[in-house]
C-alpha cells in the first residue's frame, strides 16, 4: 500500500512545493514593496532637510540684503524644524550601516552651515554689515551646501541599488519558479500516467482476484454441501443406531414380559381345563409382568418428554424429608444418608411425583455404585444459571433455577461413559441388575419440566448428578383436598363409561362393577351423550380420548353443558391430546394414565367422586 500511494504522495509534495515558493516570492514581492517606500520615504525626509537648509540660506541672504527682520523668519522656521527632521532620518536610518556614514557627513555640514548662517546674522546685527557679506562671499556655506547634496546623492544611489538588487533577485526567483513549475507539472503528468498504468493494473489484478475468489467460493460451497451431506449421513446413521439399540432393549425387555404373561395364562387355562384353581402365582406373576412392562412404558414416555405431568408449586426442602423413610427402606442400612436443606429455598413448579421418582432413581444409582458401604448426601440450593453457562450448555435458558444434587462416595464414571450416561438402556451394571432407563427417565423428566441435569464424576471419587427445576415466581396454589375418608361410604354411583375399543371398554367396565359402581357403557360420544339423555343419574363420565368422530374432550365440553354436576375422568394410553398440552396436563382436569390397575382406578374414583 505505501509503494502504491507514493506516486500520490510526491505529486502533492510537488504541489506542495510550487504553492510554498509561489507563497515565498509573494512574500518577497511585497518586502521589496516596502522596502522601496522606506526608501522613497528616507530620500523625501533628506530632501525636506535640505528643502529647510536652502529656507535658512535664503532668508539670512534676504536679511543681509535688506536688513527687514521679516525676511529671518524662514530662516527661524528652518532652524526650529531641523532638530525633529534629524531625529526621523537618524530613526530611519539605525538599521542600515551603508547610510550611517552619509548621515554623519550631512550633519555635520548642516552644522557648518548654521554656523555661518548664524555668525553672519550676527555680524549684521552689531552693525558690521561688510565683514557678514565678506563671510558669505568666502565659500565657506556654499562649500558645505555642496557636501549636503554631495552626500544625499550618495544615499540615493545606495538606495537605488539596494532597489535593484531586490528586483533582480525577485526576477531570478520568478524564472527559477516558471522553470520549476515546468518541471513540476511535466514531473506531475509523468506521476499521474503512472498511477492511472498502476490502477488499471492493480484493478485487473483485484478483478482476477474477485474471480478467482467467487470460483474458490463455488469450490468451498460444494465442499460443505458435500460435508453436510456426509454429516447427514453420519447424523442418520447414529439415530438409527440410537434407534436401533432403543428398538433392541424394548423388544428385550417386552418380549421378557411378554414370556412371563403368556406362560401365566397359558398354564392356568390348562390348570382350569383340569380343574384345578391353584391359580394365583400365575396371576401374580403376570400381573408383576404387566406392571413391569406398564413401568417401562412410563419410563420411555419419559425419556421421550411425553408423559403426562401434574405440576403443583412444591417446597422441595419438604419433599426431601418427606422421603427419608422411603429412601432409608430402598437403600438399606448399611448406607449413610446425609440431607443438607438450604435455607430460604424458591419455590418450583413440577410434579413432586416425578421429582421423588427422579431422586429415587438417582440414590438407587448411587446405591449401586457404592456397594454395600458409603454415603449419599442430598443437597438443596438456590442456582442462578448465568448467560455465559448457557452458551455453552444446550437447551439452558439462563435464570434461577432450584438444584438439587445427589452425591455418592462410589467408583466414579470416566468420560466415556458420562457421554453416554442419559442414553436409554445404556448401563454399566451387570446383566439383569439394571434397565438402563433410569438416569433417562430422570433427565426426560427435568427436560419436559424446563429444567437442565448435569453430571460431575470422576474415577475413584464419587460422582454428583445435579437437578435444576426452574423457579416458581408466581402465588402459590393452595393445595386441593382428596376428599377421600378412612371409611368411605358405601358406593352407590353411576359411571358412564365411553371407549371405542370393545376389549378395554369391556375389562374397564368390568371392573368398576367388581368395585360396585353400576355401570353404563357407550362405544362412541354419540352413544354415550343418548346414553346420558336417558340416564339422567349418572355421577361421572369415564371417557377415552381418542376416539373417531367425537373425542373425550369435546364429548365432555357437550356432556357437561347438559348436566353441570357431572364429573368427568379422561383415561388415554396416547400422549398428545386434548387434555395433555406440552406433556402438562390442563387446570382442573382429572386423568388415568393407561394401562391401570383396579386398585388405581378404585382410588382415582373416589377422588374425583368425593372431590367437592
Amino acid at each position: 500500500m505505501r509503494l502504491q500511494s507514493l506516486p500520490l504522495v510526491i505529486g502533492f509534495a510537488v504541489l506542495a512545493l510550487i504553492v510554498g515558493t509561489r507563497a515565498f516570492l509573494v512574500e518577497g514581492q511585497r518586502a521589496n514593496r516596502a522596502a522601496a517606500r522606506e526608501t522613497i520615504e528616507y530620500q523625501e525626509q533628506l530632501s525636506g532637510l535640505l528643502s529647510m537648509a536652502q529656507d535658512a540660506e535664503s532668508g539670512q541672504r534676504g536679511y543681509l540684503l535688506t536688513g527687514e527682520k521679516s525676511y529671518l523668519e524662514p530662516y527661524q522656521k528652518a532652524v526650529e524644524a531641523i532638530p525633529g527632521q534629524l531625529a526621523r532620518i537618524d530613526a530611519m536610518t539605525a538599521s542600515n550601516d551603508q547610510l550611517a556614514p552619509q548621515v554623519s557627513h550631512i550633519k555635520d555640514a548642516l552644522a557648518q552651515k548654521q554656523a555661518e548662517l548664524a555668525e553672519t546674522i550676527a555680524l549684521y546685527d552689531k552693525g558690521d554689515a561688510a565683514k557678514a557679506l565678506q563671510l558669505v562671499r568666502s565659500g565657506q556655506g556654499k562649500a558645505a551646501m555642496d557636501e549636503i547634496r554631495a552626500s544625499m546623492d550618495t544615499i540615493r544611489r545606495i538606495g537605488g541599488a539596494a532597489i535593484a538588487a531586490r528586483d533582480e533577485h525577485t526576477d531570478q526567483v520568478e524564472a527559477w519558479l516558471r522553470i520549476g513549475s515546468l518541471v513540476a507539472l511535466l514531473a506531475i503528468f509523468l506521476l499521474g500516467t503512472y498511477t492511472i498504468r498502476e490502477s488499471r493494473r492493480r484493478f485487473l489484478e483485484v478483478a482476477t482476484g474477485q474471480e478467482e475468489l467467487m470460483r474458490k467460493n463455488i469450490e468451498l460451497g460444494n465442499e460443505i454441501q458435500t460435508r453436510e451431506n456426509a454429516e447427514s449421513q453420519i447424523r442418520q446413521m447414529q439415530k438409527m443406531e440410537a434407534v436401533g439399540q432403543l428398538t433392541g432393549g424394548i423388544a428385550h425387555d417386552f418380549n421378557n414380559m411378554l414370556a412371563v404373561i403368556l406362560s401365566a395364562m397359558n398354564l392356568a387355562q390348562r390348570k382350569l381345563k383340569r380343574g384345578e384353581h391353584d391359580l394365583e402365582k400365575f396371576i401374580e406373576a403376570a400381573t408383576d409382568a404387566a406392571t413391569r412392562a406398564a413401568n417401562l412404558t412410563g419410563r420411555l414416555l419419559a425419556f421421550s418428554r411425553q408423559q403426562p405431568l401434574a405440576p403443583q408449586v412444591v417446597d422441595t426442602n419438604r419433599l426431601v424429608t418427606g422421603m427419608s423413610d422411603l429412601l432409608r427402606r430402598a437403600l438399606g442400612e448399611g448406607i449413610r444418608i446425609e440431607t443438607v436443606l438450604a435455607g430460604g429455598l424458591w419455590k418450583t413448579h413440577a410434579d413432586p411425583s416425578q421429582i421423588e421418582n427422579a431422586i429415587l432413581n438417582l440414590a438407587v444409582n448411587a446405591r449401586d455404585a457404592m456397594g454395600e458401604d458409603g454415603k449419599l448426601t442430598i443437597e438443596t440450593a438456590n442456582s442462578h444459571l448465568d448467560d455465559s453457562y448457557a452458551a455453552t450448555h444446550a437447551e439452558v435458558i439462563a435464570g434461577q433455577y432450584v438444584m438439587i444434587a445427589v452425591s455418592d462416595t462410589g467408583e466414579g464414571m470416566s468420560a466415556d461413559v458420562m457421554a453416554k450416561a442419559f442414553e436409554p438402556f445404556f448401563t454399566t451394571k451387570p446383566v439383569n441388575k439394571g434397565t438402563g432407563l433410569g438416569l433417562s427417565q430422570v433427565f426426560g423428566f427435568v427436560k419436559q419440566s424446563g429444567g437442565h441435569v448435569k453430571i460431575y464424576s470422576e474415577p475413584g471419587h464419587g460422582t454428583t448428578i445435579k437437578i435444576y427445576l426452574p423457579r416458581f415466581f408466581g402465588a402459590e396454589e393452595a393445595a386441593v383436598p382428596t376428599g377421600r375418608n378412612e371409611n368411605p361410604a358405601p358406593v352407590t354411583e353411576t359411571i358412564l363409561v365411553v371407549e371405542d375399543d370393545v376389549r378395554v371398554r369391556a375389562s374397564t367396565t368390568d371392573a368398576m362393577r367388581e368395585l360396585g359402581y353400576t355401570v353404563i357403557h357407550a362405544g362412541s360420544g354419540q352413544e354415550a351423550l343418548q346414553n346420558l339423555a336417558e340416564n339422567p343419574g349418572v355421577a361421572l363420565l369415564f371417557t377415552d380420548i381418542v376416539m373417531p368422530v367425537m373425542n373425550g374432550r369435546k364429548l365432555a365440553e357437550e356432556a357437561v353443558t347438559r348436566m353441570p354436576a357431572l364429573k368427568v375422568i379422561f383415561t388415554t394410553g396416547f400422549t398428545r391430546n386434548a387434555v395433555v398440552h406440552n406433556g402438562v396436563l390442563d387446570h382442573d382436569v382429572h386423568f388415568l394414565a393407561k394401562p391401570f390397575t383396579i386398585d388405581q382406578l378404585a382410588a382415582k374414583l373416589r377422588d374425583v367422586l368425593e372431590a367437592k
